[in-house]
């Protein structure tokens, strides 16, 4: 490696440590992404499409560790009957609801990049503005009542 090729490997701090890139979790999560849009590419019909896909959700929820899979049991029950215009989808590998093709919301497990806590995030497509700034992900680590209407109110106010 050229003293040129190790200065655009070290950290943002500027340290001599190489930069190994993308772990093997994010790795992992880019070929689902690959293989999703790949199925996704084969299939015939939207109403084909749209049911594959809420079932591969489906079966991919049932695959997740326990804690993580009573969360996105929850979670997808939650965004699926207060925004019934929001397809589920898989999105790098995770439960994701897209409207017209462009996800709004997704689940991250804890289990998958090895976090401490679960993640309810909202693309860009979500419509949660509220000034200059405002969130778009949210730790979970359980939905009790008051966790789930707060689900409830943004799922509905990102799709208005």
């Amino acid at each position: 490696m050229t003293a040129a090729d190790n200065a655009s490997h070290t950290t943002a701090a500027g340290d001599d440590a190489a930069h190994e890139g993308f772990t093997p979790e994010e790795r992992a999560a880019m070929k689902e992404h690959a293989q999703e849009l790949k199925k996704a590419s084969r299939r015939r019909s939207r109403a084909e499409k749209e049911a594959e896909a809420a079932a591969d959700v489906v079966a991919k929820i049932a695959e997740m560790p326990d804690a993580d899979r009573v969360l996105a049991e929850r979670v997808h029950a939650i965004v699926t009957a207060n925004a019934p215009t929001l397809a589920p989808k898989l999105w790098y590998g995770m439960p994701a609801y897209a409207l017209d093709g462009k996800v709004v919301c997704f689940f991250q497990s804890a289990s998958k990049f090895k976090t401490r806590y679960a993640t309810l995030g909202f693309s860009d497509v979500a419509a949660l503005d509220e000034g200059a700034m405002w969130p778009a992900a949210y730790a979970l680590t359980e939905v009790n009542a008051e966790v789930e209407a707060r689900i409830a109110e943004l799922v509905r106010r990102a799709v208005s």
